[in-house]
């Protein structure tokens, strides 16, 4: 691997490291700050060690700290299998960055920061994880463990990601949640991360597939990953512009305030049509702005896994 390529490698993978465990510790002190503590009980508390037990759980950072030995014990001691999907198609690329930022993130940018900061949280509960990622084909599938080597090659994925150019190619997400199903054997939450641009061409066929997640008593949790501004309220600029589907390349020239309110009014239709769908279907949706902060995606996830029992 060439110098300059390995060291914009290992930047992304140690960035993407630091920033999902900044994301969740921040998260964690403000559940402990705040007058809920519904969540509480999901994370490590300590107890004074004494002579004669395990030394396995021992907190070693904390007897740096204190010079005093304490372990960590866990109120919930059941395991949760989880299996993270990534819409990786080119619809997903948008809008277009030049580089990662945590301030200027397009839908697959947030996306995988997300599932990291997922990581970072299933890995702090001993939780095992899985990861699914589809784009014009079906990418990467690895089943649900809980090790370190496991954890890094999960991040290592990811990084990819990042890294990966879209393909204009159509995507059959509907073929590929159907094979992401077949491989999902015992009761997992599932999060999907996709922007549902298959869904006006197939409604059915897409329920249908998201509702193969379901077998085996798994439970779907959806985030709907949207740039609010711009696919939602349609916010553009009064000037003439040629707005061009990337995955399809049609082109189209207007200007922004001539179809706003229309706009506005059919998207909004669209996404609660979604939302009345996915409830019918018990299937747990969630619009996501990739331009506000993480905690909605930590917060869905500890809900769904205190009902996921």
């Amino acid at each position: 691997m060439p110098i300059k390529k390995q060291l914009y490698h290992s930047k992304i993978y140690f960035n993407l490291q630091v920033l999902a465990h900044q994301i969740v510790e921040g998260f964690i002190t403000g559940i402990h700050r705040s007058p809920f503590h519904g969540f509480s009980s999901e994370f490590s508390e300590h107890k004074v060690y004494n002579n004669g037990e395990s030394t396995k759980h021992i907190d070693w950072k904390l007897f740096a700290r204190t010079d005093k030995l304490f372990t960590k014990k866990y109120e919930d001691e059941t395991n949760l299998r989880c299996h993270i999907i990534i819409d990786n198609s080119a619809s997903m690329h948008y809008p277009k960055v030049s580089e990662f930022k945590v301030d200027s993130l397009n839908k697959i940018g947030f996306s995988v920061l997300a599932s990291a900061a997922l990581l970072e949280l299933l890995k702090k509960q001993r939780d095992a994880i899985g990861l699914s990622i589809y784009s014009d084909k079906y990418d990467f599938y690895i089943g649900e463990k809980g090790s370190d080597r496991h954890h890094n090659i999960l991040l290592h994925q990811l990084e990819n990601v990042l890294k990966s150019t879209p393909n204009t190619a159509d995507t059959n997400t509907v073929k590929y949640l159907h094979e992401i199903a077949e491989n999902i054997h015992r009761r997992s939450l599932i999060v999907l991360f996709t922007d549902m641009f298959e869904y006006n061409s197939g409604k059915e066929e897409l329920f249908s597939a998201l509702q193969h997640l379901k077998h085996n008593k798994h439970e779907v949790l959806l985030f709907h990953t949207l740039d609010a501004k711009t696919e939602v309220d349609f916010k553009f600029d009064n000037t003439p512009k040629s707005y061009v589907d990337v995955e399809t390349n049609q082109k189209i020239d207007l200007y922004a305030d001539q179809v706003q309110a229309v706009y506005q009014e059919k998207a909004t239709e669209y996404l609660n049509e979604i939302k009345l769908t996915c409830a019918q279907y018990n299937i747990k949706y969630i619009a996501v702005d990739i331009n506000r902060k993480f905690d909605t995606i930590l917060n869905a996830y500890l809900i769904e896994r205190q009902h996921f029992k």
